[in-house]
């Protein structure tokens, strides 16, 4: 107990010293203030309780973009404004102190308030404090589980709920998470919100089959632990399904959009229906209590953009409440009340019941038979690519915001932030956003957005690495090196490479610059010549690039960057050096470096086998491209028709695109390639590079032809000699790997209806298939969309293009074109592919997988460096354990930095790497003098040692108690395996 006391003593000291006690606390609530459970209207034991919840449906972008929603611009295309909303809700609440109201999006709610007088501000501060309005959820937006990475869920939920606490103090921080609309629901996603101090969960969307089973067992309100790593219970979460996904019930909406007849409750008029009105709704709820367990039922009361005239709502809400309620007098008993997820969960909770336990996710999601919604794993997967790297980049400029102090603000390179690149990856988590469900226009909008953020990071990235480097020179930075194009490197004769690395222990990592000459002389920041290549650029890179670069040749070398910091190659072209590496025109037998050995089969020109010579193990291994034919729907309107959405492949069997493959390769010292040609719009790299453990499968699948008008669905799939039994493995939201088998749901006993689709699951960043001696990972650089069709094999969704609207509101094919590929998109993407022992696979798939997601930042000089210049850094005094990720480091405000500290092994899945873990917080950084530390919550709202959540027992165990542990000393910080600890820190520049 004394290490802990001294801990918050330290931590108090440190708030008082930097002033930022009111930033994760938010304002002081005043006294008076009676929000949250507090102010929730009384209910009535005896009787059926019915929570009326107002609310709105705002999407952050979907048929328009954020700005359009907000203004309510463009309502051709759908009428929406939430400016109106807001200003009508606010307007309403005030007229009647028993009416409630939720607000979900903070992107939207943050861009109002920015415009309210302080008086309107001051009124709505009251509404808060009084419980009137209540915020839920609270993230920037309402996030996709399916195909969001963890790390970037967390930043926009940190920032939305920031926000909200430094704006509201207490009476802002939502207690409930509210994921009423996507599209399937991650486990991971759950524990984030049980660790974020979340009392529950509600959702509206789940698989038609599971919610029948639901509730006729009455367990449409679960328990759902949601880790397998953390002691319960940390990643439990109270989680409950809407009645009507997030509509009203069929008969009560009263928005200006819907056509249900107002309740005209004047005798003396024609069309009197208070009778039928509430002898409709009584029959209503006393139906949906059958299927709930309490005697408190909800029903949401509100859709997508509505109550942009709150007064149509509330006036009709009002009357249905009061003449429901006059039927008490004549025995009915039933109540019904204004309310709020939170006092509806309230009363679950003081219930004191026991909850069905869930341990497995809710993917994928059907909502008929033929109505898979796996599509969207896969749609838009340029948007997929664009947005995880803008993530890296995202990470790479927070660290160098603070690893650079001030003058990364405000430097030679002008004025840098960070905060626009933040608000667009919030924006991106949206479920219409990295999800590919938007139109056209708006998927172009987040792209936009995406980019102008970088163009702040980058002034921002410049500054940094001129106050470490001591170098001011220009930087260049080449975003399009997938595709071979970069001006400098194919023009310069001497130029500079600085490669900073976002992660916390050094990497090895291969570099490719488009060049023009034949040979070169590569450095390193010890003047030590690296060994380097130089590479013809394939044929596929000359088409896609599309005259927007020239480069014959690609330099390759790799590159060994320090932790947390940068290292500078330097380039220089050889007037007379040799030719560059010649390819052949023959598939070779084999490829392998001192890890791996790849086979071919030079008949085919495919892959026939994979070998890990450490481990002498061998597997057969065969890959290829196919295509699904989709529905379309054309020829019936019963059909279901692939779309944006929804999978629906009108057969089982997909067309193989070619049975062999035309190949040429190159073998050099720094890399091997064999590259394939498939089609005119399918090519392959596989590669292998000196260093690696793990075999490169670089794919380049465009423009999809659609000239026999068939939508095409494309895969790959890879077919090994692993005895799965069915079993195949993905990750959740790129942490915990679950378990799925083919034709299985683990809750409830499955009616497969469509083979395919109904097996799909989402991959975020890994996917593995295993046997007790073989286990073939397949690392993805983006969110995808596979399953384990067949024992053995693993096939992954790469690219979809679709000729028909899949009837789910988008009202848009899924057929992307651009200004560049006005034929149809062209995509690029890798897999890497790592064969080991299963009970040591994790020891590479984990880091292997981190160095994907944030990969190393090249920035680039022309000519000659100053002699003065500081060639490489690390902001770490040593390398963080194996077992350890810095998830985040970022400036919180002057004097303090945030610090995510996660241990990114599960439990048990490495004998090595799954045990606990200590650092010591004061000895982490080289130019950081830590001077406090206080712990928070994982979305940095509350002071750890405050974070209280109601708790809830398992029907099929006792009610889990919170462990504590105790920590060696107040810098000496422990992880356990799938720990993820947040922490204030205040600083001082070394």
């Amino acid at each position: 107990m004394a290490a802990r006391s001294l801990q918050l003593a330290v931590g108090l000291l440190f708030l008082l010293l930097s002033g930022a006690l009111s930033f994760p606390l938010g304002q002081e609530t005043k006294q008076s203030a009676t929000c949250g459970y507090e102010s929730c209207h009384a209910t009535k034991p005896n009787m059926l309780n019915v929570h009326l919840v107002p609310h709105t449906h705002d999407d952050v972008g979907w048929l328009k973009t954020v700005d359009q929603y907000y203004y309510g611009d463009r309502n051709d295309i759908q009428h929406a404004g939430v400016q109106y909303i807001l200003d009508s809700v606010v307007d309403q609440l005030l007229k009647n102190p028993d009416r409630r109201f939720i607000y979900v999006e903070t992107a939207f709610f943050y861009r109002w308030w920015k415009q309210q007088s302080s008086s309107m501000q001051q009124t709505v501060k009251q509404l808060v404090n009084e419980g009137r309005l209540e915020f839920v959820n609270g993230g920037w937006c309402m996030s996709d589980e399916a195909t969001t990475h963890y790390s970037a869920v967390i930043d926009q939920m940190t920032m939305g709920l920031r926000f909200l606490n430094e704006t509201f103090g207490a009476c802002g921080r939502p207690r409930v998470a509210w994921h009423i609309d996507p599209f399937g629901h991650a486990r991971e996603h759950a524990s984030m919100f049980a660790q974020m101090g979340y009392d529950g969960f509600f959702f509206g969307r789940l698989d038609y089959q599971d919610r029948d089973r639901r509730m006729m067992a009455k367990e449409q309100e679960l328990l759902w632990r949601a880790s397998e790593s953390l002691t319960p219970p940390v990643a439990d979460l109270f989680t409950g399904i809407l009645p009507n996904g997030y509509n009203p019930p069929p008969g009560f909406c009263w928005d200006q959009s819907c056509d249900d007849p107002p309740i005209r409750d004047d005798p003396d008029l024609e069309d009197y229906n208070v009778d039928d009105v509430v002898s409709r709704f009584l029959a209503i709820a006393n139906r949906q209590s059958l299927v709930y367990k309490t005697n408190h039922i909800i029903m949401t009361m509100g859709s997508d953009f509505q109550y942009e005239n709150a007064n149509l709502w509330y006036k009709n809400l009002d009357k249905l409440i009061h003449y429901v309620n006059a039927q008490q007098a004549n025995g009915d008993k039933v109540n019904v009340l204004y309310s709020t997820p939170s006092c509806y969960l309230q009363e679950l909770h003081r219930a004191n019941l026991t909850w069905a336990l869930k341990t497995d996710d809710f993917f994928p999601y059907a909502d008929d038979a033929h109505d898979f919604w796996t599509g969207y794993f896969t749609s838009r997967p340029a948007l997929k690519r664009y947005e995880r790297i803008s993530n890296s980049n995202l990470q790479t400029c927070n660290q160098l915001e603070v690893l650079g102090g001030p003058d990364s603000r405000k430097g030679p390179f002008g004025e840098g932030n960070s905060q626009t690149m933040k608000k667009a990856m919030a924006v991106a988590q949206h479920h219409d956003a990295v999800s590919g469900t938007e139109k056209q226009h708006v998927a172009n909008d987040y792209a936009r957005r995406l980019a102008n953020g970088w163009q702040h990071c980058q002034a921002l990235v410049s500054n940094s690495l001129a106050a470490l480097s001591g170098s001011s020179a220009k930087r260049i930075y080449c975003d399009n090196l997938n595709i071979s194009v970069c001006p400098l490197s194919e023009s310069s004769k001497k130029f500079s490479v600085n490669v900073y690395n976002p992660l916390a222990r050094p990497v090895t990592w291969p570099v490719r610059l488009p060049v023009n000459g034949t040979a070169y002389v590569v450095s390193d920041a010890n003047g030590k010549t690296v060994d380097c290549q130089v590479v013809p650029v394939s044929a596929a890179t000359r088409e896609v690039r599309r005259n927007r670069g020239l480069a014959v040749n690609e330099l390759v070398f790799e590159v060994q960057a320090p932790p947390l910091g940068f290292t500078t190659y330097s380039v220089s072209l050889l007037k007379d050096g040799p030719p560059p590496a010649s390819t052949k025109h023959r598939t070779p037998a084999a490829i392998q470096n001192k890890f791996l050995r790849v086979t071919f089969d030079p008949d085919t020109g495919l892959l026939s086998s994979l070998s890990n010579l450490e481990t002498k193990q061998t597997i057969k291994l065969t890959q290829n491209f196919y295509w699904y034919n989709a529905s379309d729907g054309n020829n019936s309107e019963s059909i279901q028709p692939s779309g944006a959405y929804i999978f629906r492949p009108n057969s089982s069997t997909p067309f193989i695109i070619s049975k062999t493959a035309k190949t040429e390769s190159i073998q050099t010292s720094v890399v091997q390639e064999v590259r394939q040609w498939f089609s005119p719009w399918v090519s392959q790299v596989v590669r292998l590079y000196t260093e690696s453990r793990a075999l490169e499968l670089e794919w380049t699948v465009g423009p999809v032809p659609i000239d026999d008008d068939l939508g095409k669905e494309v895969i790959t799939r890879l077919d090994t000699s692993i005895e799965t039994s069915q079993y195949f493995y993905t990750d959740s939201n790129g942490r915990e790997v679950l378990q799925r088998k083919t034709d299985f749901r683990p809750t409830w006993n499955l009616k497969q209806s469509e083979p395919i689709a109904g097996n799909y699951y989402p991959i975020n960043s890994r996917a593995f298939i295993k046997d007790d001696n073989d286990q073939l990972t397949v690392v993805t650089d983006r969110s995808q969309g596979g399953g384990s069709i067949y024992n053995g094999s693993l096939e992954i969704m790469l690219h979809r293009r679709l000729l028909y609207d899949d009837v789910r509101g988008v009202a848009e094919p899924l057929n992307e074109t651009s200004k560049i590929f006005p034929e149809g998109l062209v995509v690029r993407g890798r897999l890497l592919l790592s064969l080991d022992r299963p009970p040591s696979a994790a020891d590479a798939h984990r880091p292997l997988a981190q160095e994907v997601v944030l990969q190393p930042l090249l920035t680039f000089t022309d000519g000659d460096l100053h002699p003065n210049t500081q060639l490489e850094f690390s902001g770490l005094q040593a390398a963080l354990p194996p077992a350890v990720h810095l998830l985040t480091l970022t400036q919180w405000d002057k004097d303090s930095v945030l610090v995510r500290l996660e241990h990114q092994f599960q439990s048990g899945e490495s004998k090595v790497n799954s045990q606990p873990v200590t650092v010591n917080l004061q000895k982490m950084f080289s130019t950081l003098e830590v001077l406090g530390v206080s712990e928070l919550n994982l979305s940095a709202n509350q002071w750890k040692d405050e974070m209280t959540r109601l708790q809830w027992t398992p029907q099929t165990e006792e009610r889990p108690l919170l462990k504590t542990f105790e920590d060696p000393s107040v810098w000496e910080v422990t992880l356990r395996p799938m720990e993820i600890r947040t922490f204030l820190l205040r600083v001082s520049l070394r």
